[in-house]
Formats: structure tokens, C-alpha cells, sequence
């Protein structure tokens, strides 16, 4: 295997024949989401980066990668030796355009590849570097990538009413209704969870998210899911066509007339099949709010989902207690095991984190079997963990303390569980968005000097992505009110490096909640059923009102597990609930 210098060698070699000063890198595939199959790992595959965000640029004489404070740490540990700069988003280092103005020469030619750029990305581009070339075309890295992974060609099949709730013909019909609102006959949709939340159909081309490579079209009068062929092979109401046939045939069906594209999620080489007078621009694709919003069925799914995950986890905990663990892998490995046991549990909702001591400092630090930390003395874990069940998706973060905590460390966690348990009371008007509530989970680590820069809550789909959009709650004006049915995370953190982290993550669905004289109020619905880490709790910032809460939020789960554990879990139960 040839290393990442050798790697950048050969790509300066192909940018030189194909005569480009500068080659950029999405990290993307052509449906643009947040995660890849492993033939389009294009960004790790160059740069050894492993995180979920981040994009490159290659000059002739630099290689820099940019991503978020997620990963700072982490990336300067994976691109330590490798020809790699690193750049960080949303600080004082330059950003993508301000580094190619400072670096290269006007009239410079950027090459990048035409299915991993989306179309608003790359109109931006052209406004802001309007005396550059920019250049799109084939991938080029794939010339050097010799032992690329085959494209994903995993089962797809279907599921029942009874778990989604709502037919495939009835969520098109829907989608048909927002057609005819804006006017337009046609949308094509690329998102791989809208799709298999619009078709009803699950499959796993992507590690840890239940979906699969293809394109929607939907009509006035058609609707064609462009798929390898013969991956569907049972009753499907609608027309079947081969992905590779995308190009020729949707021309023909939009039959020339307007239709709609989001251009965050449709790259330029689909988008340039057609004129731009023939589309309007989407802020969201149609499918993105309904699948945003549950309904009765799906959020009873995630309910049951969450008991499921709950009895793991507290089996686990007790298994934990009893006998302890040697190092992070274990941990995690523990914790799986007790998930597998349960029929309806499928596999992980994304790659677990396990991190103890200062390795909790890394947002997304995840073990493997060459680089893990043992678990010696006393110091705090941050387990990230989740599951994919038959019924929902679940996502659960809890900071577990193994010896004995320092002063410093009970403070801190303290004061994160004080801004997770403000921002899971609060009631709130119809129409507030994310970010209006993003500062409840920050009040108590803003006052004491402290503060954490990853968001606050994302969204969480059903048996689907385990972060979906469009609402989020973080300080970004993300203008998408909550709405009852969304299911979202509450999961403020502290970093502290090269000492340890802590974050707490709970899961909590929108709800209605009471209409006054003002407004119709909402408030939230906590799905997770697993405690707080007690011994980390310092009763000296708590106030009444919060030992309340706590309280009856471990009377709730206790009355939920208990008669349903191992004998480990029932033990770990009644410890970790009794009152404060």
C-alpha cells in the first residue's frame, strides 16, 4: 500500500498532464451526504483523515485539509507524517477561497470532480473566484486508487406499514401536492435517506446508515427509481430502471417542462442535463420536512427502540460494575454484545465512541484495534454509541466514571448535565427555531468561562440516518422552526485537552404542549431511558428544581426496566435510580 506522500505524488503528476495549478476534494460521493460508501472514501484515502467532514486542496506545492473543531485533535494525529496541513474551519486560518487567492495566481486552473460538487457549491465558487478556472471532470484520484473498493450492491428490501406508517404511494402523493404548489412537474432527488424514506425500502451501502445507492424522479405522472435492476426483486409499485440510464431518460420524462432541484444535494454533472430556465431552486427537497416530522407509528417505533437500547444498556452497565473493563475496545465491545442479544437489533447506528482519559478531549476519537487506551486508574469515559433497530434509530452519550472523580471533573459535569436538563425542560412558542435554544444548554458552562463548539442537537431519523436534518439546534440561523414529531438530540459536552471530555446525550421528540391567549406551545418528549452518572453529580450546583427532575426522570426509567434486566442490571438499576 502506498502512503499518503507517495499518494500526493501521483496526483500532482496527473494534475500537471491534465494542466491544473490546483486539484480540490469534497470528501463527498454524488449524493453529497455526510457519509460515504468506501468506494467514494476519497478524503481518507488520500489523506489518511478519517473524520465525516472535511475537504482538500492540492497545489503544486501544498496539501491542506480543512474540517470542524469535531476533529481538530484528531486530524492533527491522522495527518501527523503524511504531506498534509491542517486548516480549521470557523477560526482566524483561511477558508477554501481566501487560501486559493492567497496562494495561487489569478487565471489559475482548479480541477475538482463534477459528481462530488454540488450545484450551489459550485456557483459559489464561480462569483467568489470570478478570474479563476474552475475545472470539473472524472475523479481523478481513482487513477491511482488501486485497490478502490467495489461499488455497494447490499439486498434492498422492504418495510411494513406496520412500522412506517404511511404507504409509499401516499408520500408521493404528498410530494405530487408540493409540485403543483410551486408550479412544477417534476422533481429528482439524490438524497439516499429521502429516497428510502419516500420508497419505503432499507438496505446498507453506507456502514451504519440503512440505505442505498440511487435517484428518485417523481412526476405528475411518473415516479422511477434508478437502481441497479435487479437489487429489487419482489412487488414494487413503481417503475424500475437501471442508475446507469439516469442521463438519457430523465430528460425525457421531465418531457421539458419545469421541475425542482435542491442544489445543495444535486451535483453538477446531473444538474447540467438541464437548462437552468427549465428548474427552480429548492431550499429543501420536498421529501426532507416529512421525513423530518414523525408520525404516530414511527415515534411509537422509536419509543420501543429506545426500551430495547435502555435494557441493553443497563445490562451492560451492571456487567460493568461488577467486573470492569481493560481498555476502550472492551468497553464498546461489552456494550454490543448486550445490544446483539435482543432479536430486533440490527447493528450500530454509526461507529461507536469510547474515550477515557484525555482521549474524551477528541469530539470523535473511536478506538480500533491499532490504537486504543487502556483503562488504568481513576478517570472519566465518554461512551457515543447507538443502535438500528427494526422499530428506530437511537443515539445515547453518557460520560461513566471509572475510580474516583476529581473536584474539577464533578464540577464540570455538572454543569453540562445543568444545560442538558434545562434545554429538555423548556416549553417553547410554535415557530421557535434550533438556535433560539441553543444558548439554555450553554447558560451554565457560559458562566463559568466554559463552552463547547460542536452543535447542540441534530437530528435523528426513524430506522434511518442517525443525523438527519434539516432542524438542528447550535448557534448556526438555521431558519427551520421545530415541529411536533421531530426527534432531535440534546447533547451538550466540555472539552478539556489532554485531560478528559464529557458529554451527555439524550434523545427528546417534539410534543405538543399547551395553547394560551400568546401561542400554541410545544414542548419535549425524553426517549432515552438511561441514567445519569451519580457519582459525578456534585449536589452543590444543583438546585431543587433540577434534583427534581432528576429524580423523576429516574423514577420514570426504573418503573420502565425494572422486572425486564439480568440480575447485573437490576442491581446497577436500583443503585443508579434511587434519589439523590
Amino acid at each position: 500500500m502506498i502512503d499518503s506522500n507517495e499518494k500526493v505524488r501521483k496526483l500532482r503528476a496527473l494534475m500537471k498532464e491534465n494542466g491544473l495549478d490546483a486539484y480540490y476534494i469534497s470528501g463527498k460521493d454524488p449524493h453529497l451526504g455526510e457519509y460515504s460508501p468506501l468506494s467514494w472514501r476519497i478524503r481518507e484515502f488520500i489523506s489518511s483523515f478519517t473524520g465525516s467532514n472535511g475537504e482538500i486542496l492540492v497545489t503544486e506545492k501544498s496539501a491542506v485539509l480543512w474540517t470542524d473543531s469535531r476533529y481538530f485533535i484528531q486530524a492533527e494525529n491522522e495527518l501527523a507524517g503524511t504531506p498534509f496541513s491542517l486548516l480549521r474551519e470557523n477560526t482566524d486560518d483561511p477558508d477554501l477561497v481566501s487560501y486559493i487567492k492567497e496562494k495561487l495566481p489569478e487565471g489559475a486552473r482548479i480541477g475538482f470532480s463534477e459528481e462530488s460538487v454540488s450545484l450551489s457549491f459550485h456557483d459559489e465558487l464561480l462569483k467568489k473566484l470570478e478570474n479563476y478556472v474552475l475545472v470539473p471532470g472524472k475523479e481523478l484520484v481513482f487513477s491511482i486508487w488501486e485497490d478502490r473498493p467495489v461499488l455497494p450492491d447490499n439486498p434492498v428490501y422492504s418495510l411494513s406499514l406496520d412500522i412506517v406508517g404511511e404507504s409509499e404511494e401516499d408520500k408521493i402523493n404528498r410530494i405530487r401536492e408540493k409540485l403543483k404548489e410551486d408550479g412544477v412537474y417534476w422533481t429528482l432527488i439524490a438524497d439516499l435517506d429521502d429516497i428510502a424514506w419516500c420508497t419505503n425500502l432499507r438496505s446498507s451501502d453506507i456502514p451504519y446508515d440503512p440505505v442505498f445507492m440511487s435517484y428518485l424522479f417523481i412526476s405528475l405522472e411518473d415516479v422511477v427509481l434508478f437502481i441497479k435492476k435487479d437489487r429489487i426483486d419482489f412487488p414494487f409499485p413503481f417503475r424500475i430502471e437501471d442508475e446507469d440510464r439516469l442521463k438519457d431518460l430523465v430528460p425525457v420524462l421531465s418531457k421539458g417542462r419545469k421541475g425542482a432541484l435542491n442544489p445543495k444535494k444535486i451535483n453538477l454533472f446531473i444538474s447540467s442535463m438541464f437548462r437552468k430556465e427549465e428548474i427552480i431552486l429548492l431550499k429543501e427537497d420536498y421529501p426532507t420536512l416529512f421525513k423530518a416530522r414523525k408520525n404516530a407509528i414511527e415515534l411509537e417505533g422509536m419509543r420501543r427502540a429506545h426500551l430495547l437500547d435502555a435494557i441493553s444498556y443497563l445490562n451492560f452497565l451492571g456487567k460493568l460494575e461488577r467486573q470492569g473493563a481493560r481498555d476502550e475496545l472492551e468497553v464498546l465491545n461489552m456494550l454490543e454484545e448486550e445490544r446483539k442479544k435482543h432479536k430486533e437489533y440490527l447493528y450500530p447506528s454509526f461507529g461507536g465512541i469510547s474515550a477515557f482519559g484525555e482521549n474524551g478531549a477528541i469530539v470523535h476519537y473511536a478506538p480500533d484495534r491499532n490504537n486504543y487506551k487502556k483503562i488504568d486508574g481513576s478517570g472519566l469515559l465518554v461512551l457515543d454509541t447507538g443502535g438500528q433497530y427494526e422499530s428506530g434509530t437511537t443515539d445515547i452519550t453518557r460520560t461513566l466514571l471509572f475510580g474516583k472523580a476529581s473536584e474539577k471533573e464533578k464540577r464540570d459535569y455538572t454543569l453540562v448535565l445543568k444545560g442538558h436538563l434545562a434545554l429538555a425542560a423548556q416549553r417553547f412558542p410554535e415557530r421557535t427555531r434550533g438556535y433560539q435554544l441553543d444558548v439554555l444548554a450553554k447558560q451554565f458552562m457560559w458562566n463559568a468561562g466554559l463552552n463547547f463548539f460542536h452543535g447542540t442537537g441534530h437530528g435523528v431519523g426513524m430506522y434511518l440516518n442517525v443525523h438527519e436534518g434539516p432542524m438542528r439546534i447550535s448557534p448556526a440561523a438555521i431558519d427551520i422552526p421545530l415541529e411536533k414529531g421531530m426527534v432531535i438530540s440534546d447533547e451538550p459536552g466540555l472539552y478539556r485537552k489532554g485531560m478528559y471530555g464529557i458529554r451527555i446525550e439524550n434523545l427528546i421528540a417534539v410534543k405538543e404542549d399547551v395553547t394560551t391567549e400568546f401561542s400554541s406551545f410545544l414542548s419535549f418528549e425524553i426517549l432515552t431511558l438511561v441514567p445519569y452518572e451519580r457519582r459525578l453529580i456534585d449536589m452543590r450546583y444543583i438546585t431543587a428544581l433540577e434534583k427534581d427532575m432528576i429524580d423523576k426522570y429516574h423514577q420514570w426509567i426504573r418503573s420502565e426496566l425494572e422486572g425486564k434486566l439480568s440480575e447485573e442490571g437490576e442491581e446497577y438499576l436500583v443503585f443508579a435510580t434511587s434519589p439523590l
